[in-house]
């Protein structure tokens, strides 16, 4: 009997146990946790999501060019809505009843609970009208947001711009839903998560007209937006604006970086677009005629034109030669109009005088000394692999071949050829320096981003060292940029090399045999070396990359116009234009007035 008892008192102490422990969950839920409640007040609670105000940006002298105007979109809970005036609300937002319909079935499809966007960006006007009947449409809301204002018409390539989020965005990153805008391009992009700031969060008691009551537990679960941290770029706004004024009605591009520091002064990629175009309401339609444009608006040729460097290129292969001890200052190659590289087979030089020095072979640009370097380079190595990865290696270091792992999100790292293609093309022991001969000169399957030409210049002018450019000079709340900004660089090439090569890119301008002596300027002395590249699509493309002054050089800068013809036609003088523009030193008015109302047609 006692067996049993036992048993009776321990059944009715496991159930006094289990009634206790749901007492104690239900006081909890009930009177000591919101929780519950917060939970059972669902169907009378609105969820708006507070979206940061956007960090502006700025130039390198703090003038605003990126700010933001709020606007508002109009925010839906599908299984909020019920029967309503649909006519009316079509007529407020200037839609018809079948994209209504439209809409709001594509929103149901992905959630009936979670709020989502039915109408994006309508502007303070039409909002304020709207928000006098929105009591009228259950289940609809304004959500306030910010859309970018831009205050200048330049710079869309190095702001770059917002776009909408997509699915796989959204799974990458938990941060964004369905709607919110993020940075594409450009600054934008480079700085997206310092610039979005953080989403805050606000609860809202509402009735079932959807007419809000206050807001939930006086507002203590709600969180505020962190706004987004102001950028200060390293554009010089003025030179910017000034470049895009002598690319206008040309294709191409202009770099200027400051040697120094590696901080680019401007970027410019032509033709182009006004940034305004790509914010607002009309932002999907425009970005589809900018698509859509067979000039190519939104292809940022700084960043991503892949060019052959033509004459330019002439510079580094001097460097490899005195580096590899094939030639000093004082050696002399005659030229008889070309270099015979193999029987009847001749790179083609213009006439000049004979017996050239290296700064004569870069003030007149003489093809022919720099293939006979290339080819005694070559000659110095046991075998034509070991000659070309030393000569490669050398062309690395001055950050061709390689991506440039600077702050924008994107570009191309050119094509250096390994010695593995010319193996696969030619045959691993059926090519040599004269097989790759145009290599010499800047041509064959070597191509580069005008970004990498300016850096070359930045380089040289550096006497051996570079710092990775880049568009962002501060961020707000951070006393230092990305190390690697910072840090120098060293090429392969000793110092000591340099200076001859400076010499002759100061000649290339000083003297009248110069190739681009029609830009000397009595204010500045300007070191440059002109390239026309081969095209076989067209007219050959001008060049220039220059920096100044010779001493203590404050601007680096290549200058590409496809189909420009000589470097010296159009790209020469726009690079002196904008040192002039840089440096403060009087303007040529005449030049000017070339380069802005010419056209390149005339020159062909």
């Amino acid at each position: 009997m006692n067996k049993y008892q036992n048993r009776y008192k321990v059944i009715l102490l496991l159930f006094f146990s289990i009634g206790l422990v749901y007492l104690i969950q239900l006081f909890r839920l009930q009177i000591v946790d919101d929780d519950y409640k917060f939970s059972a007040n669902n169907n009378a609670l609105r969820y708006d999501v507070l979206t940061p105000v956007r960090g502006l940006i700025f130039d390198r002298d703090s003038n605003l060019i990126v700010s933001n105007i709020p606007s508002y979109n109009l925010m839906v809970i599908p299984r909020e809505v019920k029967k309503m005036d649909t006519t009316n609300l079509c007529n407020l937002l200037n839609i018809s009843i079948l994209d209504f319909r439209k809409n709001l079935k594509e929103i149901s499809e992905y959630s009936k609970y979670k709020s989502s966007i039915f109408h994006k960006q309508i502007d303070y006007k039409q909002a304020s009208k709207l928000q006098e009947k929105l009591f009228q449409f259950p289940g609809f809301f304004l959500q306030t947001i910010n859309t970018r204002k831009y205050l200048t018409q330049s710079s869309a390539h190095v702001l770059g711009y917002l776009g909408e989020v997509n699915k796989k965005k959204i799974e990458k990153n938990k941060y964004y839903s369905k709607g919110d805008l993020y940075g594409v391009k450009g600054i934008e992009a480079g700085y997206e998560s310092e610039l979005r700031g953080k989403k805050g969060m606000s609860i809202t008691l509402v009735d079932v007209y959807n007419r809000t009551q206050g807001r939930f537990q006086d507002g203590k679960f709600d969180t505020l937006p962190i706004t987004g941290k102001n950028i200060y770029s390293t554009i010089d706004l003025e030179l910017q604006i000034y470049g895009e004024k002598l690319m206008q009605n040309k294709k191409g591009a202009i770099v200027a970086i400051e040697p120094s520091s590696g901080e680019i002064l401007s970027l410019i990629s032509s033709p182009s677009y006004n940034p305004s175009k790509l914010s607002g309401r009309e932002r999907s339609q425009n970005f589809k005629n900018l698509l859509d444009d067979n000039d190519k608006p939104l292809f940022n040729r700084a960043l991503s034109g892949l060019y052959p460097p033509g004459s330019i290129f002439k510079l580094l292969n001097g460097l490899i030669a005195l580096e590899e001890n094939v030639i000093d200052e004082n050696k002399f190659y005659s030229c008889t109009k070309g270099f015979e590289y193999e029987k009847d087979k001749f790179v083609k030089c213009h006439p000049h005088k004979s017996l050239t020095n290296l700064e004569q072979a870069i003030e007149i640009s003489c093809n022919t000394y720099f293939c006979k370097a290339f080819s005694e380079t070559f000659k110095k190595f046991t075998t034509t692999k070991k000659a070309y990865n030393s000569w490669r290696n050398h062309i690395k270091s001055f950050g061709i071949g390689e991506w440039m792992n600077n702050d924008f999100v994107s570009g191309a790292k050119g094509l250096l050829p390994k010695d593995s293609y010319y193996n696969k093309y030619y045959g691993r022991t059926s090519w040599n320096s004269s097989t790759i001969i145009s290599m010499a000169i800047g041509q064959g399957e070597l191509l580069m981003t005008p970004i990498q030409m300016a850096n070359i210049a930045a380089i040289i002018a550096n006497k051996g060292y570079y710092f990775t450019p880049h568009i962002v000079k501060g961020i707000e709340g951070e006393t230092e940029i990305d190390s690697s900004f910072t840090t120098k660089k060293y090429t392969t090439i000793n110092p000591k090399h340099y200076d001859i090569i400076i010499d002759g890119m100061e000649r290339v301008i000083k003297n009248s045999n110069g190739t681009a002596h029609n830009i000397i300027s009595d204010d500045i002395v300007i070191c440059g070396k002109t390239g026309t590249a081969q095209n076989p699509h067209g007219e050959d493309h001008s060049i220039f990359i220059a920096f100044a002054p010779k001493n203590n050089p404050k601007i680096a800068l290549a200058v590409y116009v496809e189909n420009g013809g000589w470097g010296s036609t159009w790209a020469a003088p726009i690079a002196s234009l904008m040192i002039q523009k840089f440096t403060q030193s009087k303007i040529n008015s005449d030049l000017e007035n070339f380069i802005i109302n010419g056209e390149i047609s005339e020159q062909k």
